[in-house]
């Protein structure tokens, strides 16, 4: 099963400091068609405006991924934490049993834009935890790049589910391949530029949502980033 959602079908909000668009429910968005997919339960592409940000607030439960596309984001958070996430690098906060954190834009002139990524633990009310990576361009290059997983292999930073997340750029000859499982979810969501995927031409903020197929293949790229999500069984 492929199941192609379009860019423009998403929720949107611009409360002028943030532009964020909402793959999945959130906040004030609610489709219930739109609640996630396997153990994926959130894609926020938020646009941080100079010198603003998200004050402290709570979560728990939840393996949240932060993904920097551009800018600087400033965190802090309550296990002690206090760093700068650029371009490039992946925060994973673990929520647990519960933690509060704030993320500023700490830039006078430019926005950070990223991606919010919230996914399902295996396991609740564990202690939280925090771990923080760079992917270089050169390591996403033509190829899927693992970027989380539940036991941290190839580098990446690991996440309390049996999940997989590739971070990949293609661009003219430059492809890209993927084999499932039986059983799995995938999901791939378009950061910027076009490709093909599982014969499907796809932009900028487009989702594909996969059931049942044993193989996707990632051509025809034209200054494309990307995500491929590889789950679990669940949320359908």
């Amino acid at each position: 099963m492929k199941q192609l959602r379009r860019a423009g079908e998403r929720g949107h909000a611009d409360h002028g400091w943030l532009d964020t668009w909402h793959t999945f429910s959130f906040a004030h968005y609610h489709d219930p068609g739109q609640m996630g997919w396997g153990a994926l339960r959130v894609i926020n592409d938020d646009r941080i405006a100079p010198g603003t940000g998200f004050g402290t607030h709570g979560h728990r439960d939840m393996e949240i991924l932060t993904y920097v596309l551009e800018g600087v984001l400033e965190h802090r958070d309550s296990m002690g934490n206090g760093t700068q996430i650029r371009a490039g690098e992946v925060q994973r906060m673990s929520a647990g049993r519960g933690v509060t954190h704030s993320e500023f834009n700490p830039s006078t002139e430019a926005p950070v834009r990223l991606l919010q990524i919230w996914i399902e633990p295996s396991a609740r009310g564990v202690a939280p935890g925090y771990a923080q990576k760079a992917f270089p361009a050169d390591a996403r290059r033509g190829r899927l790049c693992l970027i989380a997983s539940g036991d941290g292999h190839e580098g990446s930073v690991s996440i309390r589910q049996d999940a997989a997340v590739y971070a990949g750029l293609v661009d003219g000859d430059e492809a890209a391949a993927h084999d499932f499982a039986p059983g799995r979810f995938g999901y791939l969501h378009v950061v910027r530029g076009t490709l093909c995927a599982a014969g499907i031409s796809l932009g900028a903020g487009d989702g594909l949502k996969l059931r049942d197929e044993s193989r996707i293949e990632l051509t025809d790229g034209r200054e494309c980033e990307f995500l491929l999500f590889d789950l679990p069984p669940g949320r359908a």
